[in-house]
Formats: structure tokens, C-alpha cells, sequence
């Protein structure tokens, strides 16, 4: 698919999040400004970091700001660790021969001790550490090393990183392992987004062209009008039904159930076809994909719910009350065909 590879450092490769929060907020600390929690700092945090800095504390120099934070980042609590998948995708990358690099905004002696520390050196062609803007350095260094532009992608965490992609002329590849949240991420539109790296060695192998997903759905009801409303940031924090693909040698119904029983730990009966719906490159959805939506309408007769871990929360609601959360738009269509046509009579 590629035949270079430029990624990031921190949230991408490395987890550095806990001690980058840690220093972050002793920082703000010293300034009398609240402490971000993880969620908090995962949607607010941005790169550039100077411009981030000058909106929570416009007017403060940057040099004063960092003599605060990188003491407060060596002294933190916090480990710093390799993320899961991220040697096993060097080591991939290298056995096919592909060209990789490195390129972050981290401190020069922070991410040298790093890049030592974890023996991750001989994997890169070139390093590029302390860019505060990444989008400046883009195209010197597809130049220096003559990168062909189609043959090359950025591996990010972070919308900056996605911007100096889209700035350089390659393709962008976000990893949702780092610094800012699904939604944030998806705002910007990647070209590709995985959840892991691991999960990007399994797509690269895979090295097919796309085709519609057929994925099934169902509104489940209590039968006293009331039901199920599902979170979940792999559809950018909006709320919708619970469901999943279609399994080959599956019958639909009968992934339904299976789907359902694995998310929500449910049993279902009384299940019927609703509609089937189009999504085709959702901007709701973390990643880019074509699904055939099959929804049903099914009743459980139990209220105790079971999330896995593709789900952040539930609520039993009415219909009304469903169709004024913030839902994704399959879901906002399911409910109307739903309410206008009265299946759960």
C-alpha cells in the first residue's frame, strides 16, 4: 500500500499521555488554572502547543512555560511505555522493506533518551524531533529523501498531524492510541484511521480493494416504550443502537442475535426488519467505510445491560427522548421510519 512511512512519535508509537498531563498540569498549576482530567485534556489539547498555551495562558512566554513543564515531566509518576503493536508494526514495516521516519514536536533530549531507551533507533532512516509546526518541515524532508508523495503516509494521533499530511501531499493514517479524542480526530477527515497499529499491519496485509460491509442493527424496546440507546466513539460520541457485521455463513437474524448478546448481553425475540440504509464514508463514523445497514426493531425483557468494550454508556429512554439526544444519523433516520410507522405496536 505504502512504500514510506513518516510516523509520530508520542500517542503514537510511545505513551507518553500520563507524564504530558502530569507536567501540563503543574504547569497551569503554577498559574492558578484548573487541572485538565484525561478526557478533558484529550479534547482540548492541540498542536501547534504554543497556540494551545496562548489560549489558556495568553501573554506567557513559551521559554518561561517549558522551564516549568519539563521538570515536572521527568519527576512525573506516570510511566512512559512502547504502546502495544507498535514494535511488531516496525518490525513489519522493516522485513518489507519500507522506509520509515520519524517526525514530533518532542523535546530533542527527551525523545533522544527515548528513542535509546527503547532500542527503537535501527528501525528509522531519519529522525526529526523539536518541529513545533510539523507543516514546515514536510516538504523538506519528502525532498531530502526523495519521497515519491503517492507512496508515502503520515501515522498520527493528533489533527495536526493530519493537517501536515494533507499539507505535504500524502496520505494520512490517524491512530486513535494518543492524544486526542475519536471525535476530535474525525472533524479533520484522515484518509485512513485504525485504533491501533496492529490493526493497520492487518489492512495493509490485507491489500484488497474495499467493498460495502453488510452490518446488522437493531432498536430494541422493552415493550412498554421504552429503548435502548447506546454510546460509542467509533461513532464520534453519538448515540445509536447496538449491532455489528455480518459474519460469513451468518444468517442475518442470526448475527442480530449474536451481535446483540455480545454487546449488550441481552436476549432478543420479536425481531423485525425494519429498513436498510446506505452509509457510505460516514463523517460520523471514526474511519472511512461503506456499510449496508440492515435495522430491526427486537424486544428485550430485561433492562440489566452489559456494555462491551465498543460502548461507553446506555439509557432506556422513550422515543421522544431518543430523538433529542445527539445521535448519528442512521439512527435519527431508523427512529422517524420507526415513529412514523409504528413497529413497536
Amino acid at each position: 500500500m505504502f512504500k514510506n512511512l513518516i510516523f509520530d512519535w508520542s500517542g503514537t508509537l510511545v505513551d507518553d499521555l500520563g507524564p504530558v498531563i502530569e507536567a501540563t498540569n503543574a504547569v497551569l498549576e503554577k498559574y492558578g488554572i484548573a487541572p485538565y482530567d484525561r478526557e478533558g485534556f484529550r479534547r482540548n489539547f492541540r498542536l501547534p502547543y504554543r497556540e494551545f498555551y496562548e489560549e489558556i495562558l495568553p501573554g506567557i512566554a513559551l521559554e518561561e512555560l517549558e522551564d516549568h513543564f519539563r521538570p515536572a515531566f521527568d519527576g512525573a509518576t506516570s510511566l512512559v511505555t512502547v504502546l502495544p503493536f507498535a514494535r511488531e508494526k516496525l518490525e513489519w514495516a522493516r522485513s518489507r522493506g519500507l522506509r520509515m521516519f520519524v517526525l514530533t514536536s518532542m523535546d530533542p533530549i527527551a525523545f533522544a533518551r527515548q528513542l535509546e531507551e527503547f532500542g527503537m533507533g535501527d528501525f528509522f532512516e531519519a529522525t526529526y524531533s523539536g518541529v513545533m509546526d510539523k507543516r514546515e518541515m514536510i516538504a523538506e524532508i519528502l525532498g531530502n529523501h526523495d519521497l515519491v508523495k503517492d507512496e508515502t503516509a503520515f501515522v498520527g494521533d493528533m489533527t495536526h498531524d493530519v493537517e501536515t499530511a494533507r499539507h505535504g501531499g500524502i496520505s494520512s493514517i490517524a491512530v486513535l492510541t494518543g492524544y486526542q479524542h475519536a471525535e476530535v480526530l474525525a472533524n479533520v477527515r484522515p484518509d485512513i484511521t485504525v485504533p491501533d497499529l496492529g490493526v493497520l499491519v492487518k489492512l495493509f496485509d490485507k491489500r484488497r480493494a474495499e467493498r460495502p460491509v453488510a452490518t446488522v442493527g437493531a432498536l430494541i424496546h422493552d415493550g412498554s416504550g421504552k429503548v435502548l440507546m447506546i454510546r460509542t466513539h467509533k461513532w464520534s460520541d453519538k448515540w445509536g443502537i447496538p449491532g455489528g457485521k455480518i459474519e460469513r455463513g451468518e444468517e442475518s437474524e442470526a448475527a442480530l442475535v449474536r451481535e446483540i448478546r455480545e454487546e449488550t448481553g441481552l436476549e432478543i425475540s420479536g425481531v423485525r426488519f425494519v429498513m436498510v440504509q446506505d452509509c457510505i464514508d460516514s463523517p460520523e463514523f471514526y474511519q472511512r467505510a461503506h456499510f449496508l445497514l440492515l435495522n430491526y426493531v427486537a424486544e428485550a425483557a430485561s433492562h440489566e445491560v452489559t456494555l462491551n468494550d465498543e460502548a461507553e454508556e446506555y439509557q432506556w429512554v422513550t422515543i421522544a427522548e431518543a430523538q433529542a439526544l445527539d445521535l448519528n444519523q442512521a439512527t435519527r433516520t431508523l427512529l422517524a421510519t420507526v415513529a412514523k410507522q409504528n413497529f413497536l405496536l
